[in-house]
């Protein structure tokens, strides 16, 4: 597996936890640890889940959880009028702010391959508008994150 795939999985998963976490408030260490042991590369209900870069994956979890306050407030100033954090769906605030710490804390990665990357994980969950307004929200956020990039 190369070391694109690997990390396109570490994304994928990543939202995923986040999601989880959200949904249940697993505590970030106890989540981590849950994905190492049940989810990343193993095989459920007859889907094998890819090999993620764990490395990656801990540092989207914990980055983004530990910076959780900060990232909502950068995805709520970029929100249409009369748009909350709060109307949007899970799956959503996930992608948004897993995507919105990389741009923040991951400057090993282009600016570009963060956006493509997840647009592609939205692709997994949405259609056509939705993917788009994560491509629209990520580059307004990568113009702040990343000004010289952005």
């Amino acid at each position: 597996m190369t070391r694109s795939t690997s990390r396109s999985a570490a994304r994928l998963a990543a939202v995923q936890a986040l999601y989880q976490q959200e949904m249940e408030g697993t505590p970030t260490p106890r989540l981590i640890h849950e994905f190492h042991a049940h989810r990343l590369g193993a095989t459920i209900e007859d889907v094998t889940y890819a090999d993620a870069e764990e490395s990656f994956f801990d540092d989207l979890v914990s980055g983004t959880s530990a910076r959780l306050e900060e990232i909502d407030a950068l995805i709520s100033d970029r929100l249409a009028d009369g748009w909350s954090l709060a109307r949007l769906d899970k799956p959503m605030k996930a992608i948004l702010r897993v995507g919105a710490y990389e741009l923040l804390a991951r400057a090993d990665v282009p600016v570009a391959s963060v956006i493509t990357e997840y647009v592609d994980v939205a692709h997994a969950f949405y259609d056509k508008r939705e993917t788009g307004f994560v491509n629209g929200l990520l580059d307004a956020l990568a113009k702040v994150a990343r000004p010289a990039q952005g």
